[in-house]
């Protein structure tokens, strides 16, 4: 029976989880409480990929978890993989009670971790802050399911929709708290990708410069479909950051010979439009290891990945200026869609204020 305290401990939980954002993908956020007579006894959560689970860093310090209650955001793992079966640790340190936020989708776990548990004799409680556990979660449960990177669309508009003047200047639209929030976003995903016309426009460097202690870089991914990305451009330096190239196969050779003797990775895609496939390329990232992508492009690149259907999520930044200009850009440009009852729809989940600037989190809405 669920518990008002359990509802608070799995909180805690949860706050411990998020602490591994940015850290552990492709793994999962996990964060671990242990409760005896009333009292915590035990925290910890997933710190990088490859380490402890949250569960066997909450038992770390512990003499005697034996009676205790683990609460913990994630079904316990009863496999081997880079660390030994959670569940042989809960069940060996004699803990009477596991609560669990949600079953790991995971097919290696699913469900066999709860039996597992169950069969030794411990009572579990399942399904407490589901819905914030699965948000929390929501790259780590695409990529399980699909093999395929949870893919977010960042944009930073006028009140009017433009993204840059109509000569193309640009900078800066959104304040330095909003532009401080894209660099949480950059850490949080695995991957940053734009096209090459921001490459030969802005010349970025496209790293993570948030303060966490811990730098890493997401892998930079440049859709480049005729390899015009210029010689000296940031993003070859790949001491700063890994870069990888997206190119169709109709790209010259000496491009590909470039990008390679500079230590980038080139992913050649088949053409579709003349442009980079970008379904066949979000397969192929997943394939590599990409469990999700900041799509950070300009307004080509944005529409190219709606219209091929691998946004999942929308970021809009809007500052309150006007800036007017027939052809002055918007956040999504491309062919664009013919009628209205075509047009993709969304679902606004979250607006946050950044001082005077908005960020609207919204959630594609799929058929």
């Amino acid at each position: 029976m669920v518990e008002s305290k359990d509802i608070r401990f799995m909180k805690l939980a949860l706050e411990l989880a998020e602490k591994g954002n940015g850290f552990v993908n492709p793994n999962p956020l996990v964060g671990a409480v242990i409760v005896k007579n009333g009292k915590i006894i035990g925290q910890g959560f997933h710190e990088f990929y490859g380490g402890p689970h949250a569960e066997i860093n909450a038992l770390y310090s512990l003499v005697n978890a034996k009676g205790a209650t683990l609460y913990v955001t994630l079904e316990p793992c009863s496999h081997h993989g880079k660390t030994p079966p959670c569940t042989d640790r809960i069940i060996a340190e004699k803990i009477s009670r596991v609560v669990i936020g949600i079953k790991d989708p995971n097919p290696l776990v699913n469900g066999k971790g709860i039996k597992k548990l169950k069969r030794a004799g411990i009572r579990v409680e399942s399904g407490i802050l589901k819905n914030e556990i699965q948000k929390l979660n929501e790259i780590y449960i695409k990529y399980i399911r699909e093999k395929r990177p949870f893919c977010v669309l960042k944009t930073a508009m006028t009140m009017d929709g433009k993204i840059s003047t109509f000569n193309g200047e640009s900078r800066w639209i959104s304040n330095e708290k909003s532009r401080k929030f894209v660099h949480e976003l950059r850490h949080r995903y695995s991957a940053i990708m734009v096209g090459v016309n921001t490459i030969i426009k802005d010349d970025p460097e496209l790293t993570d410069r948030s303060d966490h202690g811990r730098i890493k870089h997401p892998v930079r991914i440049v859709v480049d479909s005729h390899g015009r990305t210029p010689a000296g451009s940031k993003v070859f330096d790949t001491k700063l950051a890994p870069t990888w190239f997206a190119v169709t196969n109709k790209t010259g050779q000496k491009f590909i010979d470039l990008a390679k003797n500079q230590g980038c990775e080139v992913i050649i895609c088949p053409d579709k439009n003349q442009k980079v496939n970008l379904g066949f390329l979000s397969e192929r990232l997943g394939e590599k290891g990409i469990d999700s992508i900041l799509i950070e492009g300009g307004s080509t690149l944005n529409f190219s990945a709606i219209e091929e259907g691998i946004v999942d999520k929308v970021y809009s930044f809007i500052s309150p200026k006007l800036l007017g200009g027939e052809k002055a850009l918007t956040p999504v440009g491309g062919k664009g869609i013919s009628t209205i009852d075509q047009a993709i729809t969304l679902n606004i989940d979250k607006i946050t204020h950044f001082d005077e600037d908005l960020l609207i989190e919204s959630y594609i809405i799929k058929s």
